[in-house]
């Protein structure tokens, strides 16, 4: 497992990834997102200001299973 705090996961059968946030010690699933919209609107909900600027920060973004910004079908 890397360090970065918010995990966008493998693609699943209809192309969204699940998003998640680990803090206080655990994970919290933020949604299913189909887009880098969906990404940082999540994000914003969670109190991240400026979610654009972290996606392709692997310090704060890991992208699983797909390259980052890819939406397909698994």
């Amino acid at each position: 497992m890397s360090g970065a705090m918010i995990i966008v996961d493998t693609p699943s059968p209809t192309g969204g990834r699940i998003v998640s946030v680990h803090r206080s010690g655990g994970d919290e699933v933020l949604g299913l997102a189909h887009s880098d919209r969906d990404v940082v609107a999540f994000l914003e909900g969670a109190g991240l200001s400026d979610p654009e600027e972290v996606l392709d920060d692997p310090r704060w973004v890991e992208w699983r299973g797909s390259p980052a910004h890819r939406w397909p079908p698994a």
